[in-house]
């Protein structure tokens, strides 16, 4: 089969070739310098980032679990609390809040743009929660407004995962710049990947960095000073090189999967499929590209067969996980939930995708449903 016949679901090669002379030399300029570990290349990626993402700070931890879990003990949550969370959504924004000793309380999402939906959250709300948690699935922003301001009314904080977000908009705003505290993954799949695991936090809020930055260290700001119970979570220096040396060219690549998007929207148009949204005033990532079919498992195996890669994200809804049986959720509790991991499939797209791919992979799909 030949390389256009066949369509991997991820191919990062083409994200290295782009900046390749500027990861090359990052690299090696790391490997020179002896120093690893919360060095120069840190700091300087940190500063851009933030700049990136349109808000003051921005510290880096290993992965974006930590950046979740030490956001929220930045916000205060422990043991006794609760922490509203997505009922769809992949289970590190549940085990996040699990590792704070709180208590992860879903809301369904908008069946529509599969994010958090702010009429459904306000019913959840109880003297325990402390903290709202949207996250920005597949890269399409939620409604902060709504979100921030019904927050605001409670008096909750809001910590939005962005994991999936890298560059998207909302209303003229970047994601990451929308919360109290932003939690960022920069793991390789990612719109703005390392070549590990990376993750980091954004904020406004210098009091709220400070905090972040301490935890990550041991719970130390000076050397065998220990001021909290912290944790070892250092984004180091050749990721955030990397990550440096790459974000100069997230504009372009999200530019790139915005116009990959928008042709594989209209050649799928008029198929029994539930195709993505991009409401008025939203910029979405479009770090996936994801439809719904009543029989998703048989378009999956019809598509592997031409050598078309796919993935559903996420096939089994957090509340029927085994890690939270002890919630005594079952099947039936949270329906729109479990109606789309039924459903979802992730199809291919990435920055460096030719057309031709783009057209045999809406040629496929047309013939498969």
């Amino acid at each position: 089969m030949s390389e256009i016949a066949k369509i991997p679901f991820l191919n990062l090669q083409p994200a290295y070739r782009s900046a390749q002379a500027e990861i090359d030399a990052a690299l090696l300029r790391v490997a020179g310098s002896g120093w690893f570990l919360l060095g120069q290349e840190l700091q300087q990626f940190e500063v851009a980032y933030a700049r990136f993402c349109q808000t003051q700070h921005c510290a880096g931890v290993a992965n974006g679990l930590d950046a979740l879990t030490l956001s929220l003990r930045a916000l205060g949550v422990g043991p006794g609390d609760e922490v509203i969370v997505p009922s769809n959504t992949y289970v590190a924004t549940w085990l996040a809040v699990s590792q704070c000793g709180a208590r992860p309380v879903p809301v369904e999402p908008d069946p529509q743009t599969y994010n958090l939906d702010p009429a459904r959250v306000e019913a959840a709300i109880t003297p325990r929660t402390k903290v709202l948690l949207p996250v920005h699935l597949y890269g399409l922003p939620a409604e902060m407004d709504a979100l921030v301001a019904l927050a605001r009314r409670h008096g909750l904080k809001v910590l939005d995962d962005c994991a999936q977000a890298h560059a998207a908009e909302y209303r003229g705003r970047r994601v990451g710049s929308l919360a109290d505290i932003s939690a960022w993954s920069f793991y390789p799949g990612k719109n703005l990947g390392a070549m590990g695991d990376g993750g980091g936090v954004t904020t406004a809020d210098a009091a709220l960095d400070a905090q972040l930055r301490v935890l990550r260290n041991y719970g130390s700001r000076i050397k065998y000073h220990n001021e909290v119970k912290g944790i070892n979570s250092r984004l180091d220096e050749i990721q955030a090189a990397v990550l440096a040396a790459k974000l100069p060219h997230l504009q372009a690549a999200t530019d790139e999967r915005r116009r990959l998007a928008a042709q594989l929207r209209d050649g799928l148009s008029g198929l029994p499929l539930q195709l993505p949204v991009e409401p008025e005033g939203l910029r979405s990532a479009w770090h996936l590209f994801v439809v719904q079919h009543e029989a998703r498992d048989r378009l999956a195996a019809a598509l592997e067969a031409q050598g078309v890669g796919s993935l559903i994200h996420y096939p089994v809804p957090p509340h029927l996980q085994p890690a939270y049986a002890e919630l005594g959720y079952g099947p039936g509790d949270f329906p729109i939930a479990e109606a789309i991991h039924a459903r979802v499939l992730s199809l291919p797209l990435w920055p460096g995708m030719s057309e031709a791919q783009v057209e045999r992979l809406i040629q496929v799909v047309r013939a498969s449903v």
